[in-house]
C-alpha cells in the first residue's frame, strides 16, 4: 500500500495513524463515515483534508483488517 498520505509518529497523538501533516487521525475520518457522514461532509468540516486523504484512510484500515490475525479461545 502506498503509504504516503497516512504518518505513524509517537510523537502525534500517540503514534496513532494520521494523515500526514494534521493531527487529524485515521480512526477518526472511519468513525465519521460510519456515523453517516459524506466525504463532502468531512471536507466541507475539515478543509485541510482531501478525498484522497479519505481513501488513504479506508484503504488503510482494510489493510490492517487484512492482516489481522484472530485466535480461537477455548472455554
Amino acid at each position: 500500500m502506498n503509504m504516503e498520505r497516512i504518518e505513524i509518529n509517537p510523537k502525534k497523538m500517540g503514534g496513532k495513524p494520521v494523515i500526514k501533516g494534521t493531527r487529524i487521525p485515521v480512526y477518526f475520518i472511519l468513525e465519521l463515515l460510519g456515523n453517516g457522514w459524506s466525504f463532502e461532509d468531512i471536507l466541507e468540516n475539515y478543509p485541510q483534508l482531501t478525498k484522497e486523504d479519505i481513501l488513504a484512510a479506508i484503504k488503510y484500515a482494510s489493510m490492517i483488517l487484512k492482516e489481522e490475525q484472530y485466535v480461537e479461545v477455548f472455554s
